[in-house]
């Protein structure tokens, strides 16, 4: 388990001060299991970049009878979601090739893959970037 609060300083260094970005925290656990956390600030990470004008972020998680969900929501003036990110979160085919771009997005998949679930993304032409996993982890 991770000190969710170290997630949210990591964040916080990323997008905070002088930063455009304005960060929403809503994760109450104080600790979130290691997998989680990795699918947190990847998501946050890829959210974050895509509020290309700045905007607003929020995180929230929380786990339930051991399923982790998580969700991030990026509004801003302009979102913008590259393709090749949206495949690889959503599960790539396997001869698909990842590029050092899309490594944090794979790993997202694989991560809640592994827990037996599944990463959900708004539509491309929606108002908000909304992701949303809930998966099992340890």
């Amino acid at each position: 388990s991770v000190d969710s609060r170290e997630a949210r300083a990591a964040i916080e260094g990323l997008f905070g001060e002088g930063h455009k970005v304005k960060l929403g925290w809503m994760v109450e656990d104080a600790v979130l299991p290691k997998p989680a956390i990795k699918v947190l600030l990847n998501l946050a990470l890829i959210a974050g970049d895509a509020l290309i004008r700045g905007g607003q972020l929020d995180i929230g998680a929380e786990v339930v009878d051991g399923m982790v969900e998580i969700v991030v929501r990026g509004d801003g003036p302009r979102i913008v979601l590259d393709s090749e990110l949206r495949t690889a979160l959503l599960g790539a085919s396997p001869d698909t090739v990842i590029t050092p771009r899309a490594a944090a997005a794979y790993l997202v998949q694989a991560l809640v893959a592994e827990g037996g679930g599944e990463v959900k993304i708004s539509d491309p032409d929606a108002p908000v970037l909304l992701f949303g996993a809930a998966f099992r982890a340890r």
